[in-house]
């Protein structure tokens, strides 16, 4: 029989005799009930937060399940000293046995007792009422630092058969699941796992994990695997496994972590994970195993046009669509968003069709199907900082936004190009020669599909445009590619009224080393609501801005990619992150992978001719079709 849970007595007492309090005074409905809110079928509370669990300076790395009797539980890292990644840190959970509405004390499944046990990855078994909760420990840090290289971490495992009241004693797994030469970082989950229920391997259980090599000297191999029982979590084995080998250089392709998965209508298993600093484009990869979990179909695969930060997300199927929680915002870890895929995870919706559920910092989350067409996502969140509480949403299917048709569209003249879609409703107007495009400032944009030809990488090129705009402030972005922040490889060129200036800048990465970027600015906003014509060339070692064909600025190129291991996008009218938009007219927008001539330029901005062989893109903006 499982041993009772070990609490830490002070932290619970102290936390049951606030809400007591509180419930008395009428502050709180129901104890643990904190900062509810709802709306239209959304309703969200704080679930875990250091000012309302005395005893813990900081709570992360969420996980849910609903198990066989209806009750949810909530995991979570209750990290001791500080919110560092390696310190004194237990495992909590609480409870609901109402659907998340009401949730009862924090209770310790795990306690670290100055050494990290974390990263919950729990799993339901349907047929026996079991709940198993995956975890890793390592040796516990004071200094808030990460675990030195090559990290001792060791997965274990607990299981409770009374619907999450009790725990077990923990299990070290690691001769069944921790091979020899995964012998650096290690992780288990943390996201829920899975109980497969079609096909002959219906009834295994399976749950991710990513590890590294060392070798003495040096991190060598990145490994994403899935873990899988066929008796019920009595004995574990490593399944489909994912290797990609990191160079010498500290280079590498992909470095897939923190898989979440879900059981697609088909029966093959679709694994979403974490892309961190790999050279190829995005921050989400996937891949799918059509045996169980057995082997994958294919190596993992990033996604470059679905926008996250490197960041741990999770995936829920409900009923025919199937869900995508986590930020959206592609630099940082803000806008916590649930994104839907109608096509087994194949294709995702961008943010612009996605629902928002709060614009707040957030990081980690959970999905958990309640029953019915309500689900929970539980997700760390904060004002000021992602990880300052951990909250509990509840929605209906109803309150997400609805499938949406095909966006209008403009043509791409660039060979085998696919026409942009134009988003927020910009509108036809008067061009240069024929028509153009006006933008509100609000959510107008033109939105490039995704194709390897858009990434520009090393090359020279040229970029180029006609603009007519009169705002005095705020960011005016005009042509945006690549990703956005300090550190994501990216081109872009805006105008920034309120410094009197346009303003070009490349981002490059090359090989490990570090980012650099590189700026110009004109002396002049040209915002006085004529056309001018403004190109970006990068060649010669030269970076240079024109404004109506003269040179107005011009610096030393950095060598590097303009488009590397970022989520990747190019925009017209807007920021990726939709913070800011342009106000005003556009028109004529090419981009021709060579650096063209100084006559070259000064002779751009007519539609005459057909596109070469070095045009990646252009846009005339001269219509608008369908969609209205």
């Amino acid at each position: 029989m499982p041993s009772p849970h070990r609490t830490r007595l002070r932290p619970i007492l102290t936390a049951l005799f606030t809400a007591v309090l509180a419930t008395a005074a009428g502050l709180l409905p129901a104890p643990a009930q904190a900062q509810a809110r709802a709306a239209g079928g959304f309703e969200e509370q704080v679930l875990f937060k250091a000012s309302q669990d005395p005893g813990y300076a900081c709570f992360r790395i969420p996980a849910v399940v609903r198990t066989v009797e209806g009750t949810l539980l909530a995991f979570a890292e209750g990290r001791v000293l500080n919110c560092g990644d390696a310190a004194d840190i237990d495992l909590v959970v609480k409870r609901s046995t109402d659907g998340g509405r009401t949730w009862g004390p924090l209770q310790v499944v795990n306690e670290g007792a100055g050494d990290t046990h974390g990263n919950p990855a729990p799993v339901v078994d349907a047929r026996t009422g079991r709940i198993l909760l995956a975890e890793t420990y390592n040796t516990g840090r004071t200094d808030g630092a990460n675990c030195s290289v090559p990290c001792d971490r060791v997965p274990h495992l607990q299981y409770s058969d009374d619907d999450g009241l009790t725990w077990s004693e923990p299990r070290d797994l690691t001769e069944e699941i921790l091979p020899d030469d995964w012998n650096s970082w290690y992780a288990t989950g943390p996201v829920h796992g899975i109980q497969l229920t079609r096909g002959r391997h219906a009834g295994r259980l399976v749950f991710g994990i990513n590890a590294e090599t060392w070798d003495g000297g040096r991190v060598t191999a990145n490994h994403a695997a899935l873990v899988v029982s066929d008796d019920g979590g009595h004995h574990w084995r490593i399944g489909a496994t994912d290797s990609w080998p990191i160079a010498e250089d500290g280079t590498f392709r992909q470095k897939p972590s923190e898989l979440t998965l879900a059981e697609r209508a088909d029966g093959s298993v679709l694994v979403s994970g974490r892309e961190q600093d790999g050279t190829d484009l995005g921050h989400r990869t996937q891949a799918v195993s059509r045996d169980g979990g057995d082997t994958f179909t294919a190596p993992f695969q990033a996604l470059p046009d679905l926008y996250m930060p490197q960041v741990q997300g999770s995936v829920l199927r409900l009923g025919k669509r199937m869900l995508l929680a986590g930020p959206a915002d592609p630099d940082r870890r803000r806008t916590m968003a649930v994104r839907s895929s109608y096509d087994g995870g194949r294709t995702w919706d961008s943010l612009d069709r996605g629902t928002t559920v709060t614009r707040d910092w957030s990081g980690y989350s959970d999905l958990v199907h309640i029953g019915g067409e309500t689900v929970g996502l539980l997700y760390e969140g904060g004002a000021v900082d992602a990880r300052d509480e951990i909250r509990f949403a509840r929605f209906d299917e109803g309150w997400l936004a609805p499938r949406r048709g095909p966006d209008p569209t403009t043509p791409d003249r660039a060979p085998g190009a696919r026409p942009a879609a134009v988003l927020g409703g910009a509108r036809e107007t008067a061009g240069v020669s024929g028509g153009a495009l006006a933008f509100d400032g609000a959510d107008d944009a033109v939105r490039l599909p995704f194709r390897p030809g858009l990434a520009l990488g090393t090359e020279e090129f040229t970029a180029s445009l006609w603009f007519r705009g009169t705002a005095t402030a705020g960011e005016q972005p005009l042509l945006w590619m690549g990703g956005v922040g300090s550190a994501q490889p990216q081109v872009w060129v805006r105008g920034e009224p309120a410094s009197d200036r346009l303003r070009a800048l490349l981002t490059v990465r090359d090989g490990a080393a570090a980012p650099r970027t590189l700026s110009l600015q004109t002396a002049g906003a040209y915002n006085d609501g004529e056309w001018h014509r403004l190109a970006l060339r990068r060649g010669g070692g030269r970076v240079t801005l024109f404004v109506d064909g003269r040179p107005e600025a011009e610096t030393a190129d950095v060598p590097g990619s303009v488009s590397r291991n970022s989520p990747f996008g190019v925009h017209v009218g807007q920021k990726p992150d939709g913070r800011a938009h342009f106000t005003g007219a556009i028109d004529e927008v090419r981009v021709q992978d060579r650096a063209l001539g100084d006559e070259e330029i000064a002779e751009l901005g007519t539609r005459t001719g057909t596109p070469g062989r070095d045009t990646v893109l252009w846009l005339p903006l001269d219509r608008v079709r369908g969609g209205r």
